[in-house]
């Protein structure tokens, strides 16, 4: 991929987001922390509500749709907190402005999105960041250096849990909630980062079967599904999710056993290491305490690392951790679960282009 746009060094990187909802918050916050590299310039929201609560909290500027603030920001980046549905579109039009894009998760619903948007981004000589913040989470960066260092030797086993509620009144907060076209269900849009993490940690998968099922939502999405993923390295594991335990977000976690190693790494959102055993010391195991935090959100904390990566980025002094292509590996892993929830057979990867 060329980039056309040289390095920021002289200023502040501007960024202006559009999609002033939920999620939207921890930008603020990410973008509040880098203050003295980066700057929040413009915003917009179909609802007048939503965007003048946003104003008020950032003194950023308010626009009415996408393509007003397109005409009039200065941004270098313009970031997509918008339903899952319509980042494709939305990115595409924001690549064409020659802007860089930042989108949340996942980049799209479709695989066939998926790929319309690097493609586009590539065509315009632009970026394409997918925020991925789960992966900056302490515990998970000390489980990533065990496996890549070798230290488990051969992989057996994965498992990894998803044990949270969203209630009813959680899907009907938004019209786009709980849809096929702009959300995407339990796998796709809750459990999206624990998906990422099958490719990040254990590599690439070779083959995955799935169930999906809506037990107890009015939705059209799942609320609950599982699979079973066998990886090409040989490792065998297991990916449970729902949105209907009883009374609250009980569990986000992550098991990996090995020939000369296990680790369960759990807590509401894979935010304590609840096991850790190697036939061997090393250096790394006295982090394992401090890498353990408090969280009450399964957000997490990640999203203010994540901003760190993307501003040195376009500062020129780093390359970007989640790009878009990486972005399309766990969409390309959540596609291969759906086609085999639906159709009841067994899905090998790479999906066929």
């Amino acid at each position: 991929m060329h980039v056309r746009r040289a390095p920021i060094t002289d200023r502040k990187i501007r960024f202006a987001l559009v999609g002033c909802g939920r999620i939207a918050a921890n930008h603020f916050e990410a973008i509040k922390a880098h203050a003295a590299r980066c700057e929040l310039v413009d915003l917009c929201d179909v609802d007048p509500a939503a965007l003048a609560a946003a104003v008020e909290r950032t003194g950023a500027r308010g626009h009415a749709d996408l393509s007003a603030l397109l005409a009039a920001t200065t941004a270098d980046c313009v970031i997509l907190t918008t339903p899952s549905g319509l980042h494709p579109g939305q990115a595409i039009e924001i690549a064409k402005s020659g802007r860089d894009v930042m989108t949340e998760k996942p980049m799209a619903t479709r695989w066939s999105d998926g790929l319309a948007m690097v493609r586009a981004c590539d065509e315009a000589g632009v970026r394409l960041f997918v925020v991925k913040q789960n992966r900056r989470n302490r515990t998970l960066q000390l489980l990533k250096r065990a496996v890549a260092e070798g230290r488990f030797g051969r992989l057996y086993s994965v498992a990894v849990n998803v044990f949270w509620t969203r209630p009813q009144a959680y899907y009907d907060s938004a019209a786009w909630r709980g849809t096929w076209e702009f959300d995407g269900g339990a796998f796709m849009n809750q459990a999206s980062h624990y998906v990422d993490l099958l490719d990040w940690i254990v590599g690439p998968v070779e083959s995955v079967m799935a169930y999906t099922g809506t037990l107890a939502r009015a939705i059209e999405v799942e609320d609950t599904g599982v699979a079973a993923l066998r990886w090409r390295n040989g490792a065998m594991g297991t990916l449970n999710v729902t949105m209907l335990t009883w009374p609250k977000n009980l569990e986000g976690s992550i098991t990996l056993l090995g020939e000369r190693g296990s680790v369960r790494i759990g807590g509401v959102a894979v935010n304590k290491i609840e096991h850790w055993a190697f036939d061997a010391p090393h250096e790394m195991d006295r982090e394992i305490d401090e890498a353990s935090y408090q969280t009450t959100s399964v957000y997490g904390f990640g999203h203010p690392l994540y901003y760190d990566n993307v501003i040195n980025t376009l500062r020129g002094e780093a390359e970007p951790e989640t790009d878009g292509r990486e972005g399309l590996k766990s969409l390309e892993l959540l596609i291969a679960m759906y086609l085999s929830a639906r159709d009841g057979k067994r899905i090998s990867l790479p999906l066929s282009y």
